[in-house]
C-alpha cells in the first residue's frame, strides 16, 4: 500500500467514524482490562501506531489520582467513567490535565448532565472530523507536496485552536476566582489600627486625671 493509500484509508475510515452514542455504551460495570480492550477500539483511529497507544492502565490511575476521572466502585468501571475517559483521552491531545479537569467540572456545577456533556463532546468531535477528513481526501490526487503543505496547515490550525483554547478557560477560570478571593477579603475581619506613642501617652494621661 502507498503512503497516498494509507492516508485514503485513514480518512475514509475517519469520515464515517462516530463516537459511540451514550444508549449503546456498556451498561455493565468493566474491570480494568475490559475498560483498556474497550478504550483501544475507540481509540485506534487516532493512534499514531500501534505501540503508542492513548489510553493505559498506569494513565487511568493518574486520571483518578487527579481527580480528572470519578474514582472506580470496587476496581468496576460505569459508562460514566467510559464516557469521561473518551473527553479525556481525545482533550488531552490539545489540553493539559488541569484544563480538562476545569473544563469538565465547569460543565458538571452549570447542572450539565455527563451525557448531556458527552453527547455536546461527540457531536463537535464528529463534525471536526469529518470536516479535516474531507480536506485530506479532496488532496490527495494533487500529489505528495500538496498533502505535506495541508499537513502544515492543518497543524497550524491545530496550534491556533488550542491557543484559543487554553486563553478561554484561563480567563473564565481567572474571572472565576476573583469573586472568591473578594469574598474572602470582606469577611476577615478589619487590620488593627497601628497605636502611635503619643496615643498611648494621651491614654496614661487621662487615666491618670480620672
Amino acid at each position: 500500500m502507498t503512503p497516498s493509500e494509507a492516508i485514503s484509508q485513514w480518512a475514509k475510515q475517519g469520515e464515517n467514524c462516530t463516537p459511540t452514542p451514550w444508549d449503546r455504551m456498556p451498561e455493565i460495570y468493566l474491570y480494568m482490562d475490559q475498560v483498556i480492550t474497550y478504550m483501544h477500539s475507540q481509540l485506534s483511529l487516532f493512534e499514531r501506531t500501534e505501540d503508542s497507544p492513548l489510553l493505559t492502565s498506569s494513565m487511568i490511575n493518574n486520571y483518578v489520582k487527579n481527580g480528572v476521572l470519578e474514582r472506580p466502585d470496587k476496581k468496576k468501571y460505569s459508562r460514566d467513567h467510559l464516557a469521561t475517559l473518551m473527553v479525556i483521552c481525545m482533550l488531552k491531545q490539545v489540553l493539559s490535565l488541569q484544563d480538562i479537569s476545569s473544563l469538565l467540572q465547569s460543565s458538571l456545577d452549570n447542572g450539565e448532565s455527563r451525557r448531556e456533556l458527552y453527547e455536546t463532546y461527540s457531536q463537535a468531535q464528529t463534525e471536526a472530523l469529518q470536516q479535516v477528513c474531507r480536506r485530506v481526501e479532496a488532496c490527495i490526487p494533487q500529489g505528495e507536496d500538496a498533502l505535506r503543505r495541508l499537513a502544515m496547515e492543518l497543524a497550524v490550525e491545530a496550534n491556533a485552536s488550542r491557543a484559543a483554547s487554553e486563553r478561554i478557560l484561563c480567563e473564565l477560570g481567572a474571572q472565576k476566582e476573583e469573586p472568591s478571593k473578594k469574598d474572602k477579603k470582606e469577611s476577615s475581619p478589619p487590620p488593627e489600627m497601628p497605636v502611635s506613642k503619643e496615643d498611648t501617652l494621651e491614654e496614661k494621661n487621662l487615666s491618670e486625671k480620672a
